[in-house]
């Protein structure tokens, strides 16, 4: 007997259309679009407000319902048969300082792709399917970052949020309310409303799926952080009068420190990788022996269990450094891994895998995330999973960025296909 849910998602996904889905893509990257091909698109500037006004034209072109809800998140609703909770896919479309014109940005177009694709193929699903961009997911000009994904699932939380401040002293609620104002057309939507499910269509930003020769990721889930800030205090002096065995060398103890720290970091799921990424030197003198180190520790694991290895490591090694000064860890940021809901990882599976047969490529590669995304937060609220597409060598944040436009268009057609399953009312 022939499934009629899966006779739609195959006709939903062949609808998937390669030049429109490029077109858009490219046109939503002029907004903020640099010479060097990159993207400025920082949230909440006026380059950012003109693009979301372009994605609202575009879903209201496609049918759609476009509200926006206390944290500036833009919904695309397209409507189901039935008085459901939607089923959600999208992204984000803020960029770094200087970006790529995929990162987040592709897996909106991609969802309003997938609409059009259920147009075209004239499908109704029972559960309205709905395309969101979230708000502040890079956090580069205000922080935290994933602002509008983590609003959503706690909402309590916006009133903080509102007091971030970026590097021009502009607060984050001043910027909000004015994109609200100028969004007063716009229908309103509640945050933390039921959603039945979310999945995020996302460039990998990492080097496996291309390696591999994939087009397609199934993504189980998001490594967990953690991040320290150790301070390495010792006594600054003369750097030709004081006798190298009498010296509080906060540098030599910070160096010590993050070489045994390195020694810890591996790529197996029990060992996690370290980053030490932003480095303060005081008095900071070439004729001063550094008296004051401070410098930032990243430490991601999809195990829960290496990352408390891994700190208790941390505090015994800043323990037993055994010099003349002290030093301080404390943790600042700290996120669990998110695990992604089996059944919905297989369904999302059972999509990418049909879309690549049909495209004569091997089954695709079930991976972890490296990187933050909204759907580490919307995952607390709803089942949620990703979709991962290849990034070439593996590079993001940067006007390098780039994906194999082949690819591009299978992910939008798994997406479509998952989509439509889901729309169907099929419980992940």
């Amino acid at each position: 007997m022939i499934n009629p849910h899966a006779d739609a998602a195959v006709r939903a996904d062949r609808a998937v259309d390669h030049d429109r889905l490029q077109a858009r893509i490219a046109t939503l990257a002029t907004y903020g679009g640099r010479e060097d091909g990159g993207v400025s698109r920082e949230t909440l500037t006026d380059v950012d407000r003109a693009a979301r006004r372009y994605l609202v034209d575009e879903a209201l072109s496609l049918g759609c319902e476009v509200a926006i809800d206390d944290c500036a998140n833009l919904y695309f609703r397209r409507a189901g048969t039935e008085d459901l909770p939607p089923v959600v896919t999208g992204s984000h479309i803020d960029t770094q300082p200087i970006g790529g014109k995929l990162d987040g940005a592709y897996g909106v177009v991609g969802g309003l792709e997938a609409i059009a694709a259920l147009n075209d193929a004239g499908i109704r699903t029972r559960h309205p399917i709905e395309v969101v961009a979230w708000t502040n997911e890079e956090g580069c000009r205000f922080g935290p970052g994933a602002m509008g994904s983590s609003a959503f699932v706690e909402p309590a939380g916006l009133a903080g949020f509102r007091q971030s401040e970026d590097g021009r002293g502009v607060r984050f609620g001043d910027a909000l309310d004015r994109t609200l104002s100028e969004a007063r057309d716009l229908a309103h939507r509640p945050l933390a409303r039921p959603l039945a499910a979310y999945v995020e269509l996302h460039i990998e930003q990492g080097p496996v799926l291309e390696q591999a020769g994939l087009p397609l990721g199934v993504v189980t889930g998001i490594q967990g952080v953690r991040w320290y800030r150790v301070t390495c205090t010792g006594q600054a002096a003369h750097a030709g009068t004081t006798p190298m065995d009498r010296r509080a060398d906060a540098m030599l103890a910070a160096m010590d420190l993050a070489r045994q720290l390195h020694a810890q970091a591996g790529e197996a799921a029990d060992t996690p990788r370290v980053t030490l990424g932003r480095w303060l030197v005081e008095p900071n003198s070439v004729n001063t022996i550094a008296g004051k180190v401070t410098f930032t520790v990243d430490a991601r694991c999809p195990d829960e269990g290496a990352l408390e290895h891994f700190e208790a490591f941390l505090e015994a090694a800043a323990r037993d450094l055994g010099w003349r000064g002290t030093v301080e860890v404390e943790n600042v940021f700290r996120k669990s891994p998110t695990i992604f809901p089996a059944d919905l990882v297989e369904l999302i599976g059972r999509s990418c895998d049909a879309v690549s047969a049909a495209a004569g490529h091997p089954a695709a590669r079930r991976l972890s995330s490296g990187a933050f995304h909204d759907a580490m937060y919307l995952a607390q609220h709803c089942p949620s999973a990703m979709i991962f597409v290849p990034s070439k060598d593996g590079i993001s944040h940067n006007a390098a960025e780039a994906t194999d436009p082949v690819a591009l268009t299978l992910g939008a057609r798994a997406l479509a296909h998952a989509l439509t399953v889901l729309g169907q009312g099929t419980r992940p």
